[in-house]
């Protein structure tokens, strides 16, 4: 099969019409590559005489001929009988002996003048100048944006080679291959192959071998000078700059007003379902039958979910796009992946004013001038908890003040009870009294 000298002009040359194709079997799906001049090929071949004998095969060394076609390597009628040829395709070649190994043959395989019936499997095909192939398989309608150098992209793939052998999948390890684009972390074709893909986007990426794991290979499962075919499924993907992305779905009839929509320290209550980008459900308020509450800027809740709660107005909807660096990160948390963008749709149901930091309680107005007195009700000098109590829930039912929104009203005032009961004797006295603002004001001085 491989280069002889020069065949014998005495040789009767038969007419090239006598080299045979006969192709059987087809190219891998969509996957087109055809073998032409200076291409790099690996097949598999068994050699027989017209009688059948066989003389050669590479299925009994168990080893694929690996080489390039056209540059003399090859007795003409092979290098002739592969043009054309697409992976997986199956032709018989019938090379004549001017083709072959002409009138001198090869001392004890191949007589003089013999005919030669090669049947030939093409299991690779690549050339130098060959560039990473992307054939877009599905895409969503909605595409806002696609991917770029530097993004973090998360996706499925399954791996195979141009004969359909499978090396490498993601699914059988039930988790997304996660990585930076144009960083250098993945093999370069890849890389080109992953821009401009949308999310929920599939994709074939054909790549060769220059661009893969070159003439080495890696591992037992990627030969060397193997052309590569990724199936991806780009899950979802982010940039470390990425904001939150807000869009508003509706607003209620009457909009609110900069001071009525949603700010730091305001308490809310929300309904919410959250999803990763390819839809997959995580978590619903309303699978507990109850809106969730945070106290916004509190660390209660994700950093992208609490920015996208600001500016609300009770009754509106938004959805929330928020990147892993303002959710759960690389690691993730239960239930959802690492580095996961997640989707929200929420809706404030309530909001109240917040406190200032470290307050339990705030007057509307200038507290009582004799607020001891007012709170001593039966004028015996002390004030016990439960005359603490009584006059604190006074002041809210009367609209005076307002206790910290989103805690138990109860353990609030306790709160505040064992703050002004400096001596812990479980009363207050008149020396003991005194306003968070006024604490606040002697430790500016002590300070100073």
């Amino acid at each position: 099969m491989f280069a002889a000298g020069p065949p014998s002009h005495t040789l009767r040359r038969l007419p090239l019409s006598l080299l045979l194709l006969l192709p059987a079997g087809g190219p891998l799906e969509d996957v087109v590559i055809e073998c032409r001049w200076g291409t790099f090929v690996r097949y598999h071949y068994n050699g027989t005489f017209e009688d059948g004998k066989k003389f050669d095969s590479s299925y009994d060394r168990n080893t694929l001929v690996a080489i390039v076609v056209g540059v003399g390597r090859l007795i003409t009628g092979m290098d002739r009988g592969l043009m054309g040829m697409c992976v997986n395709e199956r032709r018989r070649l019938i090379v004549p002996p001017h083709l072959g190994y002409g009138s001198i043959g090869v001392a004890g395989l191949i007589p003089p003048d013999a005919t030669l019936y090669f049947d030939v499997v093409l299991l690779d095909v690549w050339n130098k100048a060959d560039t990473v192939q992307v054939n877009i398989l599905l895409r969503p309608p909605h595409c806002p944006r696609m991917v770029q150098d530097s993004d973090f992209v998360r996706y499925h793939y399954n791996g195979t080679l141009l004969d359909g052998t499978t090396f490498d999948t993601s699914y059988s390890r039930n988790h997304t291959y996660n990585t930076y684009i144009g960083q250098g972390y993945i093999i370069p074709g890849m890389d080109q192959g992953l821009q401009g893909a949308c999310v929920g986007e599939r994709r074939r990426v054909t790549v060769p071998p220059h661009l893969a794991y070159g003439e080495n290979g890696t591992g037992d499962k990627i030969p060397g000078s193997a052309v590569l075919i990724f199936d991806v499924h780009v899950i979802d993907f982010h940039n470390p700059a990425d904001p939150v992305e807000i869009k508003t779905l509706s607003r209620p009839a009457e909009a609110c007003n900069e001071t009525e929509a949603a700010k730091l320290g305001d308490f809310v209550r929300y309904h919410y379902n959250c999803s990763l980008l390819d839809g997959t459900q995580l978590f619903s308020s309303h699978d507990h039958g109850a809106p969730q509450e945070a106290t916004l800027g509190a660390n209660k809740v994700i950093e992208g979910l609490d920015r996208g709660l600001q500016g609300m107005c009770v009754g509106e909807r938004r959805q929330l796009i928020v990147p892993p660096h303002l959710a759960h990160g690389e690691s993730g948390a239960r239930g959802v992946p690492g580095s996961a963008v997640l989707r929200f749709e929420v809706e404030l149901v309530s909001r109240e004013d917040g406190l200032p930091t470290g307050y339990l309680f705030v007057w509307h107005k200038d507290p009582p001038a004799s607020l001891f007195e007012d709170m001593d009700l039966n004028k015996d000098g002390e004030v016990p908890l439960e005359e603490f109590s009584t006059f604190i829930k006074a002041q809210v039912s009367e609209g005076k003040g307002r206790l910290l929104p989103g805690q138990d009203p109860e353990k609030t005032i306790r709160d505040m009870f064992q703050n002004q009961d400096h001596n812990q004797d479980s009363k207050v006295t008149a020396e003991e009294l005194k306003l968070k603002s006024d604490e606040d004001q002697e430790r500016v001085h002590e300070e100073l």
